[in-house]
């Protein structure tokens, strides 16, 4: 049955406030700080074939539009009414989870015995076990070390609690009564949901409300196309780098080729570099999951502010992401840390974007949210406490039109940021420092201030992790002239007889006393910061803004579309783009498992012989697979060959 626009915006409007209120029964019944302070979960409605039909405006996190749900659906086999089923499988979900803490449920809604669509939530659980408190740490280096894994299950069949599974969960978790009071928050939103679906379907009936499911993705499609078809067709090749230099000096490159044709996107990352032993990597499975998408979505969403919340509008775009990659890594590859992966590649994408609509796209962001947890063991009780104390992004880069958003990343806006009071309330620290910081970018539009928070430790012995850090090493790129964005850091005791600059926290071990100050990274500046009214300049200086400008002799004659610093230079001088290129190539024709060895044993060949890096062609290829070949041979054969001289 043909929906008129009428009836099509009445039932959108139907589904948008159903999903908003079961955002704020998540919000009001969550136990943990990260959900009912911060926000990080989320709830939509879904075909029964997997596509995500209706989604949040107002509340909850908004990377999670690309979602698909049908490889879950499928792995959990036939349902029946009152059946919710519990996962944070990436396998099994073919990447609807994308890293253990996110445990996510869903239920299918019927109308007179017919499966009318599924209703789906989730949060992340401040702890699923693991290596550390909280799960996540960046150096872990397989999914083993990161949680308990659930393969799609039924938490409730027909209305009953399965006990054994529910108490499998929770004995593998530090805070089995905290996740439990989550988990029953989700149980509440998703019977809120069905109890408003089956009044929508006694009003407009099973019929109306599945073409009207359709019609929204069809009239989600339209719209965002109509915006893809006003970007000239074209390729455009951009690339980011994630820092993993807790693991290895080299940083993991992503490239994207985007090719535009017709309102259609193409999404390449064949230049990507490979999985990594550490817990960045971001299991895609070579499909156009949340994250490989979340740049596209933010433009569509800023360029059209009334576009239909649904997995309609990424119909048009189609991704190609090599097996064995970091985009899409073996199973048992960790991808704790895989979100900021994703806003890595949010960035590259938006750079690739901005070739073709110059005048559209900001300059990048801090790329981060790196979520700071505490956790110690509580003296009264012998148990583990674990709570967020913040989730610290950064700057916004500047904009085409006005300066950066000062304290917030772009990609992660939704994350609330969490009151001081609230965190004394939960964790023995007393914050000695939350505000912005000094130094921000210069442009004609300043980049977003980074926000430092500087806590002390009151436990006697005591674990802080801060999942995501980045952009400590090379800087958010400016945009049209202006200068790249402020580093991040992390400092214990900073002002101590002996500060110890740490960069990124991973598995940082406090006694009582001890102080931490993090810094998060500023967004990158945007136009000729010679060009910035007279007017915004007083305010910066009133407001105390120190600008780290740059040598604008180095610019030369007119200003770049891209200034990255002087560490990505220097990077870059070393191991050129070509070579990078090339290598990226010549290491899909080895297994996954060698690839991360491989690129060290190598990259480590180059840096120490600068001629290598001159050479283009035929003659690198050579090269390269020369330093492979070297680099296979196992040490004892490599003491049994001949000298070269020989």
């Amino acid at each position: 049955m043909a929906i008129d626009k009428v009836l099509l915006e009445v039932l959108n409007n139907h589904f948008t406030g159903l999903v908003e209120e079961m955002g704020y029964v998540i919000h009001r019944a969550a136990f943990t700080v990260f959900i009912k302070e911060t926000w990080d979960f989320d709830a939509a409605l879904v075909t029964p074939e997997g596509e995500i039909f209706s989604y949040p405006r107002n509340i909850g996190v908004t990377n999670m539009l690309g979602m698909d749900m049908g490889a879950a659906i499928e792995a959990v086999g036939p349902l029946e009414p009152g059946d919710v089923v519990v996962t944070n499988d990436p396998l099994s979900t073919l990447g609807m989870c994308t890293h253990l803490p996110d445990i996510m449920l869903f239920k299918p809604l019927f109308h007179d015995g017919k499966l009318l669509c599924f209703a789906w939530c989730f949060i992340h659980s401040s702890d699923v076990g693991g290596l550390v408190p909280g799960s996540i740490a960046p150096t872990a280096f397989d999914r083993y070390q990161e949680g308990i894994c659930i393969k799609p299950a039924k938490l409730f069949r027909r209305g009953e609690l399965n006990r054994e599974l529910l108490d499998l969960i929770l004995t593998n978790c530090r805070i089995p009564e905290q996740n439990w009071g989550d988990m029953k928050a989700l149980i509440a939103a998703l019977t809120t949901c069905e109890r408003r679906m089956a009044q929508l379907s006694g009003r407009y009936g099973y019929d109306t409300l599945r073409d009207g499911m359709n019609a929204l993705l069809d009239y989600g499609e339209e719209r965002a196309r109509a915006v893809l078809e006003a970007v000239p067709d074209g390729r455009y090749a951009f690339s980011d780098y994630v820092e993993v230099d807790y693991v290895s000096p080299y940083h993991q490159r992503i490239k994207v080729e985007l090719t535009v044709s017709g309102g259609a996107v193409h999404l390449d990352f064949s230049g990507t570099d490979p999985q990594v032993r550490a817990a960045i990597n971001l299991p895609s499975f070579g499909r156009p999951n949340q994250w490989i998408v979340l740049g596209i979505v933010n433009f569509l969403r800023t360029s059209d502010r009334d576009l239909p919340l649904n997995r309609g509008i990424l119909r048009s775009v189609t991704v190609d992401v090599p097996e064995g990659s970091l985009l899409n890594p073996s199973p048992v590859a960790a991808t704790g840390v895989r979100h900021v992966t994703g806003y890595r590649v949010s960035d590259a994408v938006l750079g690739a974007l901005s070739q073709a609509v110059p005048d559209r796209i900001p300059a990048a962001g801090a790329g981060q949210v790196a979520i700071v947890l505490f956790s110690h063991l509580d003296p009264a009780s012998g148990n583990y406490k674990v709570s967020v104390l913040q989730p610290m992004q950064g700057g916004c880069g500047g904009r085409p039109t006005k300066d950066g958003i000062d304290g917030v990343n772009f990609s992660a806006g939704s994350l609330r940021n969490v009151p001081t009071e609230s965190i004394e309330l939960e964790a023995p620290v007393f914050v000695q420092r939350y505000m912005l910081a000094d130094a921000v970018a210069a442009g004609e539009y300043r980049g977003g201030a980074g926000v430092v928070l500087e806590f002390r430790c009151l436990a006697a012995d005591a674990i802080v992790t801060a999942r995501g850090m980045d952009r400590t090493k090379l800087r958010p790129y400016g945009r049209k002239g202006g200068d790249p964005g402020t580093l991040g850091d992390a400092i214990v005791n900073p002002d101590g007889d002996h500060p110890r600059h740490i960069g990124k926290i991973d598995i940082l071990k406090l006694e009582a006393g001890d102080v931490v100050r993090i810094i998060s990274p500023g967004g990158g500046g945007y136009g000729d910061p010679r060009a910035r009214d007279p007017g915004a300049v007083q305010r910066d200086v009133a407001n105390g803004f120190v600008m780290e400008a740059q040598e604008w002799e180095t610019y030369g004659s007119g200003a770049p579309d891209f200034v990255f610093g002087a560490e990505r230079i220097a990077y870059e001088a070393a191991l050129p783009s070509v070579l990078q290129d090339m290598f990226a190539r010549l290491l899909r024709e080895h297994a996954a498992s060698v690839r991360q060895y491989l690129r060290t044993r190598v990259y480590r060949a180059v840096r120490g012989d600068p001629a290598l890096a001159a050479l283009s062609g035929d003659a690198l290829e050579a090269a390269l697979r020369r330093l492979i070949e070297q680099a296979l041979v196992s040490p004892m054969q490599r003491t049994s060959l001949p000298d070269a001289a020989d």
